[in-house]
C-alpha cells in the first residue's frame, strides 16, 4: 500500500528475506499472486516458469488440489492439535510409519517440526542429548563443509560457513568445523584427476578431526548434491570414502534431505542415489509439495536407542515443538506420499530427467559456460566469471530471465536449475528455450559493452 504522505514510493512494512532490506523497503517487489502446474502469475498478470520449484520445495507445483482437499479434510475434522505429553494424532502416527518404512536405514524412528532449519536444529540438539547419556558429553562438534546451507538458527547458519549467515549475523561457530566442498569442477588442482582429489577431500577431513580431537566430534552433516554451493554432485568414491572414515573415528553422518528428499535425484532419497549409508536424515520442502509447513528427523534404530536410554535416566525426553506433528501438515504429507506412489512420480521424473541433463549438457561448448552439473531433475550452468566481478553475470542473467518470464536461482555466476517433479517434457523444453534466450541477451549486451 502506498503511502500518501511519501508520495508514490512503497514503505513495505514486510522484510524479506536474502534480500537488500533498504531496497525492498522502499521498492515494489515481485508479487506473485497465482500459481498453476510450473508456471506463477504475479500481480500485474505476467507469467512465470518457475524453474527452481520456489526454493526446491513445490514438488507438484502450484496448483495440486489433492493437496489443498486433504488439509480441508483435515482442518474440519481436527484442525490442530500439539504433539507432546503422550498425546498425538492420528495422522502424525500414520505419518511417522510411513517415512520409517521408507528411510533407507533399519529400525527407523521419526520426529518431527515445522521447517528444514528446525529439523537440523534439533536433531544437533538430541545429538548432544544422546552423547551425554552414552558417557561422551564431549562430543559436540560438527563437521560441515563449506558453502553448504544448513538452515538459518543460530545452531545451523554457522554451519558450512554459507556467506552472509555466521559471519554477518555475528554467531557462536566454535563447535563447528568447516571443511572443503568436494567441487572437482572449482576446487581441482592443475592436473588432479577425480580420484585424487576425491583423495585429498577425505584426507583433509581426517586432518580436520585430528586437530580438533576426534573423541570431541560427534557428527558430520552433509546434503548430497548441495544446491546452495551451485548444485554440488559428489565426485565417484567420495560419499563411500566418507562413511568408512567417519565410522573409523565413531562419528556420526547426517543427511540433509531438506531439498535432494523425494524424487529429485532419481531416487526416493538422494542418499539411495549415491549408495551413502546416514545415520540419519532430515526432510522438508517437498515432503508436503510445501503446501503446509512440516519436516521429520528420521533416525536409525541406534540412534534413537541412545535417546531412549537418556529419556529413561532423566524421566521423560523433554523436547516437543507446538507444530510438531501438526495434524493438517502431516495429513498433506500423508497425500504428498501417496501421490508420489500412485502418480509414479519417481518414474515420470526418470523419463524426464535425462532430456533436461540433455539439453543442459549442450551449453558445454558455450563460450560464456564455464561447467555443467546435472543429476536427476536438476542441473547447474556455471558461467566464467568476470574477472573485474565475480557474480556480475550471474546478476545480468537473472534479471534476463525474469524480463524471459523465467525463475532460477542464481548462485554468485551459477545458476540452478530443479523444476517441480511433474514438469513435461514439453515445458522442459520451454523452460530450457527462455534460459537459453536470457543467455543470449547478456551475451549480446557485453558484445556492445
Amino acid at each position: 500500500m502506498l503511502d500518501p504522505r511519501r508520495g508514490n514510493a512503497p514503505d513495505n512494512a514486510t522484510l524479506i528475506g536474502f534480500t537488500n532490506l533498504r531496497r525492498a523497503r522502499t521498492s515494489r517487489p515481485l508479487v506473485i499472486e497465482k500459481g498453476r502446474g510450473i508456471f506463477l502469475i504475479d500481480e500485474n498478470g505476467r507469467e512465470y516458469i518457475e524453474g527452481c520449484s520456489s526454493f526446491y520445495s513445490a514438488a507438484l507445483g502450484f496448483s495440486e488440489p489433492e493437496l489443498v482437499e486433504a488439509a480441508i479434510r483435515q482442518m474440519r475434522q481436527l484442525p490442530a492439535y500439539a504433539s507432546g505429553l503422550y498425546r498425538t494424532v492420528p495422522a502424525a502416527l500414520a505419518l511417522g510409519e510411513k517415512l520409517a518404512a521408507m528411510a533407507p536405514m533399519a529400525n527407523a524412528r521419526v520426529s518431527f517440526a515445522s521447517t528444514g532449519s528446525e529439523a537440523n536444529d534439533f536433531l544437533i540438539k538430541f545429538m548432544r542429548f544422546r552423547n551425554a547419556h552414552r558417557g561422551e558429553p564431549q562430543r559436540v562438534k560438527i563437521i560441515a563443509r563449506a558453502l553448504s546451507y544448513h538452515g538459518a538458527t543460530i545452531a545451523t547458519a554457522p554451519l558450512g560457513g554459507f556467506p552472509g549467515t555466521a559471519r554477518a549475523f555475528n554467531l557462536p561457530m566454535q563447535d563447528v568445523i568447516t571443511v572443503s566442498q568436494p567441487d572437482y569442477a572449482n576446487n581441482a588442482l592443475a592436473g588432479e584427476d577425480e580420484a585424487a582429489f576425491t583423495a585429498r577431500m577425505l584426507a583433509e577431513i581426517e586432518q580436520a578431526i585430528e586437530q580438533a580431537g576426534p573423541d570431541t566430534v560427534g557428527a558430520m552433516i552433509l546434503d548430497p548434491v548441495s544446491y546452495s554451493a551451485g548444485c554440488i554432485v559428489p565426485p565417484a568414491g567420495y560419499l563411500n570414502g566418507l562413511r568408512t572414515l567417519l565410522d573409523r573415528y565413531g562419528i556420526l553422518l547426517f543427511d540433509d534431505e531438506v531439498i535432494t528428499g523425494f524424487c529429485r535425484t532419481g531416487h526416493m532419497f538422494a542418499s539411495q542415489t549415491f549408495g551413502m549409508r546416514p545415520d540419519c536424515m532430515t526432510l522438508a520442502k517437498a515432503l508436503s509439495g510445501a503446501y503446509f509447513p512440516i519436516s521429520a528427523i528420521v533416525m536409525d534404530g541406534n540412534f534413537y536407542d541412545g535417546l531412549e536410554q537418556g529419556s529413561e535416566k532423566e524421566g521423560t525426553f523433554s523436547h516437543a515443538a507446538t507444530y510438531g506433528g501438526h495434524p493438517v501438515a502431516a495429513a498433506v504429507a500423508l497425500r504428498m506420499i501417496e501421490i508420489i506412489e500412485e502418480r509414479d512420480i519417481l518414474g515420470h521424473v526418470r523419463k524426464v530427467a535425462p532430456r533436461l541433463q540433455q539439453l543442459l549438457a549442450s551449453l558445454t561448448d558455450h563460450p560464456m559456460v564455464f561447467n555443467i552439473r546435472s543429476v536427476g531433475l536438476g542441473g547447474a550452468v556455471q558461467l566464467h566469471s568476470r574477472t573485474d566481478a565475480v557474480g556480475a553475470r550471474g546478476q545480468a542473467m537473472q534479471e534476463a530471465m525474469m524480463a524471459e518470464g523465467l525463475l532460477l536461482r542464481v548462485v554468485k555466476d551459477t545458476i540452478n536449475f530443479a523444476p517441480p517433479l511433474i514438469i513435461t517434457q514439453a515445458e522442459v523444453e520451454e523452460l530450457f528455450a527462455r534460459f537459453c534466450r536470457a543467455l543470449e541477451t547478456v551475451q549480446r549486451a557485453e558484445h556492445r559493452a
